[in-house]
């Protein structure tokens, strides 16, 4: 885990990051039991910190835990993965 909480907003359908006043989201819709992962975003104030491969990191091991599958539709996602290929596995 990160130095952030990571915050599992269900009825938004996103994990999210409360950090200095900002909102960083992972928005998924949720297809089953597979998370269709549609977009990653992070305030301009909070960038250059590795935010978001944090975000992503947290949320995937959350994913994995509850036993749910993804499908990354986000282009961060998407090169996430490629970067990270031990999260292929969560891939449905």
């Amino acid at each position: 885990m990160s130095d952030y909480t990571l915050v599992h907003n269900e009825a938004a359908s996103q994990y999210e990051y409360h950090i200095e006043g900002h909102l960083a989201q992972l928005v998924y819709d949720d297809q089953g039991g597979t998370l269709y992962i549609t977009h990653t975003l992070v305030p301009k104030e909070l960038g250059g910190r590795g935010i978001a491969g944090a975000l992503t990191k947290d949320a995937f091991k959350d994913i994995e835990r509850r036993g749910l599958k993804i499908k990354p539709m986000c282009s961060y996602t998407v090169a996430y993965l490629e970067k990270h290929p031990e999260y292929k596995r969560l891939l449905g």
